[in-house]
Order: structure tokens, then C-alpha cells, then sequence
């Protein structure tokens, strides 16, 4: 018989609950330091971020303290788990993994950690597949394997509103610090190689977002794939995208709409949408 598998993630997956729930997916979640205070982003509602961003209170990123990451491993583990796939955020973007490498180390069954190569719903997909991998009696090379798959081949386009709250938190490239903050000038963004990247630059919110659809509908063309609008705090509108995206591909699997977790929201701003096109 194939042994018993645990899959976990960290938050900035961006699983909705139901999602986790369903697929037994165990979810560390990121931390935020807001002015002086350090908190768990579960615990943090997003209309506190937005006040802070909004008083300009410094806020930054971290990754679950070690400790995190090892309770959660016993617990997998204590529930019956023989092995562990344990799916994270890009190294480039968070130090995530070298928490969940520390803790493995210490952990009492053997921990596989995968490199989704990217954040939110790319990891989210590649997390929900090592998970229908376990659900369907696979064993944990077959769910490491698939998830390693899913993340290196997935892409997400993004808007934002503003590139201020990337360029605050370090998290583009130096191509993308290059753009522009005219007000009229909205940046559309990828993850290449675990780095926020440019893909272009749209005069007016609705041109932008219509270019975001539009290549996401040229990448999904004739393949089999998962697909995700994420917003940060944008909820009516990452639905009217949604829409938009299921009349032009209607060949999708699963369809989500998601809000990003505090930590990609931090990073993001207000206002954000990304669209994820995760073949399988």
C-alpha cells in the first residue's frame, strides 16, 4: 500500500479555506510586522492593513518562525502522515523555504520541500495537485513530482496601481523599477525565475486589465488548465475579471477567485488583481 502523505503550504498560497479544507492541505501562515508589532497574517483583517498602509505605518514580510513549520509536521505526523510534501513560496521572494528546511530537519518523519517557483495561486495549484495526488492513493514521489510540475510550468500576469509597494519591499527587478508612476501608466507584471518582472505597460486601468485578459486567454489556448483571479481588496473587480476570463475559457477546470494573503497584499497595494494560468 502507498504510504500516507501530508501536504503542506505556507499562506502566501492564497488557498480559499474551502479549497485547504477539502484537500486536508495544512497551511502555515506568513508573518507581518506592523510598525513594532510582530503577528501571524492569519490574524490580521484586511481592513487593518489597509488602514496601516493607508497611515503609512511601516509594514514588512516574514516567514513563519521555524517552530511554525515543525509543530505542523508533528501534527501531520501524529495524525498518521508517513512522509510530508511540503510546497512553499519561492526562495526569492521569501525565506519561507529555510524555515520549512530547518524544521524538517528536526522533523520526525522525512519532509520533501518543493520550490513552487512563484507565490499565490501557482503555489496554491501546485498544492491542491500533490494533494488530489494523495486523495487518489499516489505515493509522495508522485505528489512531489507533480507539484514540482505544476509550479515550474504555471505563469500569473498582474496588475497593480502602483509599483510603490513592490519597489518598498525589494520585490522587482531592476527592469521593473525602471517603470514609470504616472498615474496613467499601469505596469503589468510576471514572475520569471522566482523575480517580478515587466511584461508591459498599458496606458488606463481598463486597457490594462483587457491586455492581462487577453494573454491569459493566449497562454490557456489549447491546453488543459486551472485558472485563478487573485485581488487585494479588489473583490468586485477581481469577479467582473473572472467572468470575463471563464466567456473566453471555458475549457478551465477549476475557476477561483481568491483574495491574496496579508502578505502578498502588503506587497501588492490595494487594488491588485493577477490572473493564474496553471496547465496540468
Amino acid at each position: 500500500m502507498p504510504s500516507r502523505v501530508a501536504v503542506v503550504t505556507d499562506s502566501t498560497a492564497s488557498l480559499p479555506a474551502r479549497l485547504a479544507e477539502r484537500f486536508n492541505i495544512i497551511t502555515v501562515p506568513m508573518q507581518l510586522k506592523i510598525g513594532s508589532e510582530l503577528i501571524d497574517e492569519a490574524y490580521v483583517p484586511t481592513d487593518r492593513l489597509l488602514q496601516a498602509m493607508d497611515a503609512q505605518i511601516p509594514i514588512t514580510t516574514q516567514p513563519p518562525a521555524p517552530d511554525a513549520f515543525f509543530w505542523a509536521y508533528q501534527d501531520a505526523w501524529a495524525k498518521g502522515a508517513e512522509t510530508i510534501v511540503s510546497v512553499h513560496v519561492t526562495p526569492k521572494l521569501s525565506p519561507a523555504t529555510d524555515a520549512a528546511k530547518a524544521a524538517a530537519a528536526k522533523s520526525r518523519v522525512p519532509v520533501f520541500i518543493v520550490d513552487s517557483h512563484s507565490s499565490g495561486m501557482t503555489l496554491g495549484f501546485a498544492a491542491l495537485a500533490a494533494a488530489r495526488i494523495v486523495q487518489s492513493g499516489g505515493n509522495v514521489q508522485n505528489a512531489r513530482s507533480v507539484a514540482e510540475e505544476r509550479g515550474r510550468n504555471a505563469h500569473v500576469l498582474i496588475y497593480v496601481n502602483t509599483l510603490h509597494y513592490l519597489r518598498q519591499a525589494g520585490r522587482v527587478s531592476a527592469a521593473a523599477k525602471l517603470f514609470g508612476d504616472a498615474l496613467s501608466v499601469k505596469p503589468l507584471l510576471t514572475v520569471v525565475n522566482g523575480e517580478v518582472e515587466p511584461f508591459d505597460k498599458v496606458v488606463g486601468r481598463e486597457r490594462a486589465l483587457g491586455k492581462l485578459a487577453d494573454k491569459a486567454v493566449a497562454l490557456a489556448y489549447g491546453r488543459n488548465v486551472d485558472l485563478a483571479v487573485e485581488h487585494f481588496a479588489a473583490e468586485k473587480e477581481g469577479h467582473e475579471l473572472l467572468q470575463m476570463l471563464q466567456k473566453r475559457i471555458p475549457h478551465a477546470r477549476d475557476i477561483v477567485l481568491t483574495q491574496v494573503s496579508a502578505a502578498i497584499g502588503a506587497n501588492v497595494g490595494p487594488g491588485a488583481l493577477a490572473v493564474t494560468v496553471s496547465p496540468f
